[in-house]
């Protein structure tokens, strides 16, 4: 497990991982205390632009992966 963390790629990667779980426990929460729940239309909206948000991160990630591996 350390040695995942020791690059910063790796640590970019568990920096995702950990934005996904927190939005997805954010999402359950709300459900739940939200008296009237989640539109579907403000719920899809909210999903698809996280989607997107997080789909430019990870190619980020992957683009700074290749540098590295360039550089050797």
């Amino acid at each position: 497990m350390r040695n995942r963390f020791e690059s910063d790629v790796g640590f970019y990667y568990a920096v995702g991982a950990f934005t996904i779980t927190i939005f997805v426990v954010g999402l359950a929460v709300l459900t739940v205390v939200a008296p009237a729940g989640i539109g579907t239309r403000e719920l899809v909206g909210l999903v698809i632009g996280f989607t997107l948000f997080m789909l430019v991160y990870f190619v980020s990630v992957a683009v700074h992966h290749l540098e590295d591996l360039e550089e050797l």
